[in-house]
């Protein structure tokens, strides 16, 4: 083994021979003391002398250094990294840019030191074409050290940037092992990597990180036929005062060649320096500041509530980074050494900008809905966050709530009726709460709350009583008005509220309170008082504000389906009373008209001396006992029905001139009672009752009597419209499918028409049949309400106020991310950025799927909102920049405005954009005025936008030091002899304030040296 690295020195990195041969002479040593051959004659006792053993112990085997160099060449291998392919194209302008990276990666281990060994390469459309390569024909890697197509790429690995290469491996230590710092491991390895790829074949440039990672120093190597590359970095802290410019990095780069050669090949520059701009001057505050005179001011960018806020509260853009670049120069066309420089940025043929975003940016639309969101996870109710020392002071007075259905229920009654209803004892309740408790222990200032309650309910500022024709009709013009938006058609896909209803209303209040004026506590006061504001609407028969009339909308979320079955309770409770007050009404005038007969007939048809319609409200609660006297009327007239012929009672209109089966009588459409509508929880409640029942014959028939309710009510109003009426008579009206109808021909001989029910009426134990015979003849106002709305709106303000701040925050967070959409896409329309508005029609689709389901995954949703917030501070980019670049007054056209804007999206969208024109273009002037302004205010001189640069003396620099300089030296010359083959060689210096390095790549021929 040493006889080989001694008579192949050409494989070892140059510097490290010595050292590295004279290890593995002293590794090779022990190996052969160790790994010798060593027999063994074991002789038997003499008493036994034809029993010999020979036994032989072989200790030749692979050492881990083998090991590690095997276990790299199959890498290789299983990679396909040895084939030699015939490149027929270099990588195009632009290719190291725009072309997407690939990377696969793998673990291996010396002895017990874990290393990664990661293969980077570009991915490529262009074909390779396999074969042998001819023996003058570099590899791929030797060739991308010349090509100029793709100089300082903006984000690549460092070793790309530093030597352009398209593909190469890389060996680093394990994420828990040190670093290698130590010559000889560092040797040993490189060692191992020359061994690797001369033994595989493999043409791709393998790099060893050594040192610390943070310090990127790679050391590798490179092989072809006949040709070697070797790849050295230097890395100082601090830039030597004789390389501070090109000149010396000229020498640098000479002496390390070494080429003997008269003239010497001329060496190809290419110069980048890097201008940071990071004090920005004359630009606008990113929020308006603060009014401290208003109601809700004091906040930074404080909006009226029904707002969100949005943007950025600190300056998005940290740092605008110009790069001015000279791609093509020769040795001797620019000058630059320690006492003059040619390389004025203004002259630079070449700009590119980039900009640097501020970190961890706090935004405030994100930090509304983050807040929001942290509030779902609380779990306190609101006794325990309002504190339970009033409800302990107070005693029985507040166990008045609790116990006031149960007092109602009571056999005997002390007091009045209507002194125990449920209404009083809250009302009582909530007075002696607010006596107990002092104004400056609310956690939500009165004044504020006054301004939440009336923007939630606008009509209470106005008269009730003209007030109940004013909601109806807002709500239905407001109804139109979203059927005409299509935006607001959004509120389906997330499951929310419409916008600018009541639930979308409160969830941006909430979500203010919560943030600026309190947390859970404010929060947990305001939906107790918006609870209370209910209940009053409740008891008042006022509507409640901002809800389209009609049934629950499911398509809508549970809090909002909750409010619209109160307004509907309202609504029935409402025509309920209407009904009465007409009814009361005829009455009076029956009563002037014929005098005494219309009491007595009133007495004759009620006989317990009271109307279905003149019970109060206290008293309507107990429906129940209501229905039963409906019940005792109708059997008594059932009962009388064979001596005198009913009356008909409800009747509609007649139903498409019709008559009855067994009478000449028209058949009459009966007024009959709406279905009672349902919430989603009520539905699914219902849902896993009809399936508990089970599928027996017992269950199947309970399911079916439960499920016929509303037609069994339909029955009894057909039979109070139409007396004398039969089945076949409602099923006509009710389902027309079920009645067949034919032609025959009777006894006469004439053709009659016949009908009879259809198949499946006839079966027997048939549910209409049963119900039919079971309905007894009620109209609709005599029978037992299938929608108790007192019943109904009791358990929805009941389940409202027991709702704690963090299941309601949980209710309303579908209408706040509904908001928050809202608000980016109104904010997106006005700076126009083609990638927000792609990606807001990508939330709005992820979110379709977070919020239809049933318990929410709160991680999912986390890192939605967490897009959101991306989206704002993009737009909150766009518009500084948009600010900063701002076009002057005497060149702002529609040329300019455009130009600007995509020079903006560019910046947001790109890595790095490309100035065309470079300083003379319109956005280059705009940049070098930005750069003038910060170095007049740096050095505290005048700022004066009208001031042209050359007008001044140039005391002041317009630019600042280079806060980077990049200088890459090409050439291709022979190496060691001067008759070996011409191979490239490259040189990447960067020198910037703490670091210095150079990074080479040196060539040489192993044929002819």
């Amino acid at each position: 083994m040493p006889i080989f690295f001694s008579c192949c020195p050409h494989l070892l990195p140059q510097g490290g021979s010595i050292a590295l041969t004279q290890g593995l002479v002293a590794k090779d040593r022990q190996e052969e003391k160790n790994g010798i051959t060593k027999l063994y004659f074991n002789m038997a006792a003499d008493n036994d002398p034809e029993s010999e053993v020979f036994e032989i112990t072989d200790f030749t085997t692979a050492s881990e250094w083998e090991r590690f160099v095997s276990r790299v060449e199959e890498v290789l291998n299983e990679w396909k990294l040895t084939e030699n392919y015939v490149e027929k194209t270099s990588p195009e302008k632009g290719a190291y840019i725009n072309g997407s990276w690939g990377e696969q990666s793998l673990d291996i281990h010396f002895a017990d030191f874990k290393f990664y060994i990661t293969h980077h390469f570009l991915k490529e459309d262009c074909k390779k074409e396999n074969g042998k390569s001819e023996e003058d024909t570099l590899p791929l890697a030797m060739q991308d050290l010349l090509c100029m197509h793709n100089d300082f790429p903006p984000r690549a690995h460092c070793l790309v940037r530093w030597y352009g290469l398209r593909e190469f491996v890389v060996i680093s230590p394990g994420a828990n092992c040190e670093a290698i710092i130590s010559e000889s491991k560092c040797n040993l390895l490189l060692s191992s990597v020359s061994m690797s790829l001369s033994n595989s074949g493999c043409q791709v440039p393998m790099f060893v990180q050594i040192q610390q990672k943070w310090r990127r120093i790679y050391a590798g190597e490179c092989q072809g036929p006949g040709v070697r590359t070797d790849f050295e970095i230097v890395h100082l802290r601090k830039v030597p005062s004789q390389y501070n410019h090109l000149s010396g990095l000229l020498d640098v780069f000479k002496s390390k060649i070494g080429c003997n050669l008269l003239p010497l090949p001329p060496v190809d520059i290419a110069i980048r320096y890097t201008y940071i701009l990071q004090d920005w001057q004359q630009s606008s505050w990113p929020q308006q500041p603060p009014d401290f005179d208003t109601l809700l001011g004091g906040e930074v960018g404080g909006v009226e509530f029904g707002n969100l806020p949005f943007g950025a509260c600190e300056e998005p853009i940290s740092e605008l980074h110009l790069a001015t670049t000279w791609p093509h120069l020769t040795e001797g066309i620019v000058v630059d050494n320690d006492v003059y420089s040619d390389l004025d940025p203004l002259q630079a043929p070449h700009w590119s900008v980039r900009v640097r975003t501020a970190d961890n940016l706090q935004c405030l639309l994100g930090d509304f809905i983050t807040e929001f969101f942290k509030l779902c996870c609380r779990k306190e109710s609101a006794e325990e966050i309002l504190g339970k020392g009033n409800a302990e002071e107070e005693g029985q007075e507040n166990s008045d709530i609790s116990s006031a259905l149960s007092k109602l229920t009571e056999p005997a009654a002390p007091v009045p009726l209507s002194k125990l209803s449920v209404s009083s004892m809250v009302h009582s309740a909530r007075r002696r709460i607010r006596r107990h408790r002092h104004i400056d222990e609310s956690p939500l200032h009165v004044d504020v709350l006054n301004s939440i309650l009336l923007y939630l309910f606008p009509d209470a500022a106005v008269e009730k009583s003209s007030d109940k024709e004013k909601t109806t009709q807002a709500n239905s013009c407001r109804t139109s008005e979203q059927e005409k938006s299509p935006d607001d058609n959004l509120f389906l896909q997330l499951k929310s509220a419409p916008c600018d209803s009541l639930t979308y209303r409160l969830a941006l209040c909430l979500c203010m309170v919560n943030y600026s004026y309190g947390g859970l506590a404010a929060v947990a006061h305001l939906w107790q008082e918006f609870v209370l504001e209910l209940r009053y609407r409740w008891e008042n028969n006022y509507l409640v504000y901002g809800l389209t009339g009609g049934s629950p909308d499911l398509r809508c979320c549970l809090l909002h389906q909750k409010f619209q079955m109160l307004n509907c309770c309202i609504e029935r409770k409402r025509a309920r009373d209407e009904a009465r007050k007409a009814q009361e009404g005829n009455g009076e005038r029956e009563r002037k008209v014929s005098g005494g007969r219309a009491s007595a007939s009133t007495t004759r048809g009620t006989p317990q001396g009271k109307s279905w319609d003149s019970w109060s409200d206290s008293e309507d609660e107990f429906f129940e006992c209501l229905s039963d006297q409906g019940e005792m009327e109708s059997s008594h007239s059932e009962a009388g029905k064979d001596s005198s012929k009913l009356k008909a009672d409800g009747r509609l209109h007649p139903y498409n001139n019709m008559t009855l089966l067994h009478s000449a009588e028209l058949l009459y459409v009966p007024v009959t009672q709406e279905p009672a509508p349902m919430t989603e929880d009520q539905l699914e409640e219902q849902s896993e009752v009809l399936a508990k029942l089970g599928t027996s014959a017992e269950g199947t028939h309970l399911r079916a009597r439960m499920q016929s309710a509303c037609l069994l009510s339909d029955m009894e109003s057909f039979k109070a419209a139409n007396p004398g009426c039969v089945l076949e008579d409602f099923v006509r009206w009710y389902s027309p499918r079920d009645y067949v109808e034919e032609e025959v021909v009777d006894e006469k001989g004439s053709t009659v028409i016949r009908g009879e029910l259809s198949a499946r009426m006839k079966i027997p134990g048939n549910m209409w049949v049963e119900a039919w015979d079971t309905a007894r003849v009620t109209p609709a106002r005599r029978q037992k309400r299938l929608f108790d709305d007192t019943k109904e709106a009791e358990k929805v303000l009941h389940y409202l106020s027991m709702l704690k701040p963090g299941d309601l925050a949980h209710h309303l967070l579908p209408c706040l991310l509904h908001a928050a959409i809202m608000k980016l896409k109104q904010e997106e329309s006005v700076e126009n950025i083609p990638s927000v508005e792609k990606s807001i029609q990508q939330a709005a689709s992820q979110a379709n799927k977070l919020l239809h389901s049933a318990n929410y995954d709160y991680k999912k949703l986390e890192d939605f909102i967490n897009q959101l917030v991306t989206m704002e501070t993009v737009i909150a980019e766009a518009r500084s920049l948009k600010a900063k670049f701002a076009v002057d007054e005497e060149e702002e056209n529609g040329e300019a405005a455009e130009e600007l804007e995509k020079f903006v999206t560019s910046l947001l969208e790109e890595p790095e954009v490309v100035v065309l024109g470079a300083g003379q273009a319109r956005i280059g002037r705009i940049i070098h005025r930005l750069f003038i302004n910060a170095q007049r205010a740096a050095l505290l001189a005048p700022v004066d936008d009208n001031l042209e640069p050359a007008a001044e003396s140039r005391k002041i620099p317009d630019f600042p030091p280079p806060a980077g300089r990049e200088i890459l030296l090409r050439t291709c010359v022979p190496r060691p002899a001067p008759y070996s083959k011409a191979l490239p060689q490259r040189l990447f210096c960067v020198l910037m304030k703490d670091e210095f390095r150079l990074a080479g790549a040196f060539s040489a021929d192993t044929s002819f040296f």
